[in-house]
């Protein structure tokens, strides 16, 4: 080939290459405008502020404490295997709130290698020290508003995974409403600026509700509706009816998050009688037995739940090919929801033995390598464990390590 039209074919293609960086560069770009314009199309709308009349957050504690599932000693090692140990550099949202809302901003450790809560809140409500992980080549986690801060989120390098994680996993947590924040140039923001941005932001066709549903439910009540910026009246039954809309197994986590959701909403209309109507309330239970029939039929031998679990027998007869994490995850949420819920909504308890069984067994049996890598997974069997013992993981683990 002569050598002029080997130079021309590598020029082309240099040229490909660039234009492919330029158009990859202006989708992600044009995302991010896409939101700032919504977000200035709000300030100045007909949102107020909803007083909120709590400082520290409502919680769902557990109904139970059955050391016949899960002993002392199960409890320590899923605990240990599930310690923050994350690197300093470039920590992940997702993982840390992930660690937070298992282990609770007070939590403290011996080991200095493992990340205390008070770390891994600052990580995630201070931009110093995100950048000090990230640099500042990654835009920044807390994003500055007229009226608010708002959180980073979706698939960008260093943000949060999913809507409103951040918030209620930092509710979960038990920080305060007064929690300073500290965004690129705004250092008098608090917990409540944030919570007070996701109200005016809300929209009910939003991908993921699951975790709006439990922000806003730890805070509200007996609030039961707010307006948002568009000027829309919206309440806890809407959000409900939004979780129970669609396939179950779409959900985020194989659906498992927006069961925990709803019956988070239920225990907080026993404390809050008008969060619920009446009519949702009963649609809520409806699904939840549902859910209920669908793991006892979807239930495989050795205790762990599928990702198809929605259907049933059907799950177990025509087995879907499941990596492990996905077994993971499907088990450890599912001993997680039922943990805050009436006994009328479990399987027979022999079933909820096996599980724990086996996610007992699996959890023990991975390198820390493995537990990094699924981190967020396993956090999850983690809580759910703590709660089945009435117990928080930071306090039982405090007790555990001045005993042993």
């Amino acid at each position: 080939m002569p050598a002029r039209s080997t130079t021309r074919l590598a020029f082309l293609a240099v040229q490909v290459l660039v234009v492919g960086a330029f158009a990859a560069t202006w989708v992600t770009k044009a995302k991010a405008l896409s939101r700032e314009f919504r977000a200035l199309q709000q300030n100045g709308s007909e949102y107020t502020r909803l007083p909120v009349t709590r400082n520290e957050p409502l919680e769902v504690s557990s109904l139970y404490n059955r050391p016949d599932f899960i002993s002392d000693e199960e409890l320590a090692d899923v605990l240990r295997q599930i310690q923050p140990r994350f690197p300093v550099k470039e920590m992940k949202p997702n993982f840390v709130e992930h660690a937070l809302r298992t282990w609770g901003v007070h939590a403290e450790f011996r080991d200095p290698e493992v990340r205390s809560g008070a770390e891994l809140a600052k990580f995630l409500t201070d931009t110093a020290s995100f950048v000090t992980s990230w640099g500042p080549g990654v835009g920044p986690l807390l994003q500055e508003r007229t009226g608010g801060i708002a959180i980073r989120w979706g698939s960008e390098k260093g943000g949060s995974v999913h809507h409103d994680h951040w918030l209620a996993s930092l509710t979960e947590a038990g920080a305060t409403l007064d929690t300073p924040v500290f965004g690129p140039s705004r250092h008098s923001s608090t917990l409540g600026d944030v919570l007070h941005e996701s109200l005016r932001d809300f929209r009910l066709d939003e991908k993921e509700t699951e975790w709006t549903a439990m922000a806003f439910g730890m805070w509200l009540p007996p609030e039961n509706h707010w307006i948002g910026a568009d000027g829309r009246r919206y309440s806890f039954d809407l959000i409900a009816r939004r979780l129970m809309r669609g396939q179950k197994e779409l959900g985020v986590c194989s659906g498992t998050h927006r069961v925990f959701s709803l019956m988070v909403l239920v225990r907080l209309d026993d404390e809050f009688p008008n969060i619920l109507t009446d009519e949702v309330r009963a649609e809520v239970y409806g699904y939840l037995q549902e859910v209920k029939e669908a793991i006892m039929a979807s239930q495989f031998e050795d205790g762990h739940w599928p990702s198809n679990w929605p259907d049933g027998a059907d799950a177990v007869t025509t087995p879907v090919d499941d990596p492990l994490f996905k077994q993971v995850i499907a088990t450890g949420h599912h001993l997680e929801w039922l943990a805050i819920a009436p006994k009328d909504l479990h399987p027979p308890e022999e079933q909820i033995r096996k599980a724990f069984r086996w996610v007992i067994d699996t959890t023990r049996s991975q390198t820390p390598e493995e537990i990094l890598e699924r981190y967020t997974f396993f956090s999850h069997v983690g809580a759910a464990a703590a709660r089945w013992r009435q117990t928080h993981p930071a306090v039982f683990w405090k007790e555990w390590e001045a005993k042993h």
